[in-house]
């Protein structure tokens, strides 16, 4: 996520789209975005419960999405010709190119849907003993390290024995 858009300093955890009409108010003439942290959002006096949406208010919010995508880079894939737009109408990646090419987008997208942009808990397939001995066994490898660089070979002895009986086990 990007930086409060007013106090420049907090992490944007609100997004904030004000639809600026014409004078007949039916169609928006500019789409306004900020993005905002919660101090600055609370310092707007946001509603927190906005009003129920009319299907005319729906239908301006789409227009406005529809314009912002519009105002959006045509990115695209130079290996397999897929566009931004493809990529997030498919919501799945064409070729190992798209990965870089798409990269911020996806990050985007699965922060949106899972909440985080890393995996936390179980790997599938995997017993969970056993990806825990693994994770033990690299922190007691830099532990060695770090002992040997510091020439304390006692301590260096003991996580080389207790790295040996995990490794054996």
């Amino acid at each position: 996520m990007n930086v409060c858009s007013s106090c420049a300093q907090a992490k944007a955890t609100v997004l904030v789209t004000e639809l600026l009409h014409g004078p007949d108010a039916s169609t928006p003439v500019e789409v306004r975005e900020q993005e905002l942290c919660e101090a600055c959002a609370q310092g707007q006096k946001l509603p927190n419960n906005p009003a129920p949406k009319t299907p005319q208010d729906i239908l301006k919010l789409l227009h406005a999405s529809t314009l912002r995508i519009r105002r959006e880079p045509a990115i695209q894939c130079p290996d397999c010709g897929m566009t931004l737009l493809e990529f997030r109408q498919k919501g799945r990646m064409g070729c190992p190119k798209d990965y870089e090419v798409f990269g911020g987008h996806a990050r985007e997208l699965l922060e949106r849907i899972h909440g985080a942009t890393q995996h936390v808990g179980r790997l599938p397939g995997q017993d969970p003993a056993v990806v825990e001995r693994a994770r033990r066994m690299g922190e007691l490898q830099k532990e060695l390290e770090a002992a040997i660089r510091q020439e304390a070979y006692e301590q260096a002895a003991r996580l080389r024995d207790e790295l040996k009986s995990l490794q054996s086990s």
